[in-house]
């Protein structure tokens, strides 16, 4: 078993947390990696009633047997602040705030009712903005990551917050194998955060032709753009790009977002291929490590093959690499 900051915190056997996709994690997926000793996390969007929060919580903690988490979007927590009292009254035992400012009054509630609490970032400034407002964790999330994230890579954005910040930080993006998880490992992450090999679990919430595509893509075959946000959700932040799928779509707009159609035009296209589950207009989030997809299985053989060949690797190959025999 591998013992880090993140399992004797959190009270789990694996340092793993799963993302927090909106739309796509909801409280089946969670359990069912929280069951195989990591943290699933419920994907709590900006609009999300607070009942769907209950519910799935209800679902993620197996009735409360199990430790879960929830993800939140923080740049829309001013407007929504009873999405923070919602998820403490949940009882989580981790609540990551992601894609916007840390306010220290949510941390001292989430604080006060026994969570601990992580902040995404991107950069420098921000992990040093989330620790002072009181957070337990950083999450160093890499461009590779699939949905909305950063521009940095993941490996030197977690070595610069190493530098930067007295807390523990988590590696996320880009990592679906044991040897990556390994990596970060020793490169002085406490644990990894994974979506994309989550994807085609039996667990995810993804339709058949969604989980076609993301089976069929590789490595390059993603794009980074706002371009989905700017039709779809224009109150999203442009700070935070978002990671799809390449398709269609992207390839006719994805470098002149500036000169889509008119919005009501290509909001009505998307919002209709959505609706019909047409994938070459439509979006699929994804990130890079997608090209390691193959089958479906269920979400607890990613997990524990993660953890599991982690812990593998370290034990055969960091004597050698040392002369020890």
């Amino acid at each position: 078993m591998l013992y880090t900051w993140l399992t004797e915190r959190l009270g789990i056997r694996h340092p793993v947390i799963s993302a927090s996709m909106t739309g796509v994690a909801h409280g089946r997926l969670a359990r069912a990696v929280s069951r195989a000793g990591g943290l699933g996390m419920l994907g709590i969007g900006s609009q999300v009633p607070v009942e769907f929060l209950a519910d799935e919580a209800r679902i993620a903690s197996d009735d409360g047997a199990l430790p879960f988490g929830v993800g939140l979007t923080a740049w829309a927590l001013p407007g929504r602040p009873e999405l923070v009292a919602a998820t403490a009254a949940q009882r989580p035992a981790l609540v990551s705030l992601s894609f916007g400012p840390v306010r220290p009054g949510d941390v001292e509630l989430l604080h006060a009712a026994g969570v601990v609490v992580s902040a995404q970032v991107h950069n420098p400034q921000a992990a040093r903005d989330a620790v002072a407002a009181g957070v337990d964790l950083i999450e160093a999330q890499g461009t590779e990551a699939g949905g909305h994230t950063g521009t940095v890579a993941m490996l030197p954005l977690l070595q610069r917050l190493r530098q930067e910040v007295d807390v523990p930080v988590l590696a996320a993006g880009g990592i679906g194998t044991p040897e990556a998880l390994a990596a970060v490992l020793v490169a002085g992450a406490v644990g990894a955060r994974v979506g994309t090999p989550l994807l085609l679990s039996q667990e995810a919430v993804l339709d058949d032709a969604a989980r076609d595509r993301l089976r069929a893509a590789e490595v390059d075959q993603t794009v980074l753009s706002p371009l989905f946000d700017q039709v779809l959700r224009p109150g999203w932040p442009q700070d935070y790009p978002v990671r799809t799928l390449a398709n269609d779509f992207t390839d006719a707009w994805a470098d002149k977002v500036d000169h889509l159609p008119p919005g009501a035009e290509a909001r009505r296209q998307v919002t209709d291929a959505v609706d019909s589950g047409n994938y070459d207009l439509a979006p699929i989030l994804a990130g890079q490590a997608v090209g390691l997809l193959t089958a479906a299985r269920p979400a607890a053989d990613v997990i524990t093959e993660l953890a599991e060949g982690a812990e593998a690797v370290l034990r055969s190959r960091v004597p050698g690499l040392l002369g020890e025999r």
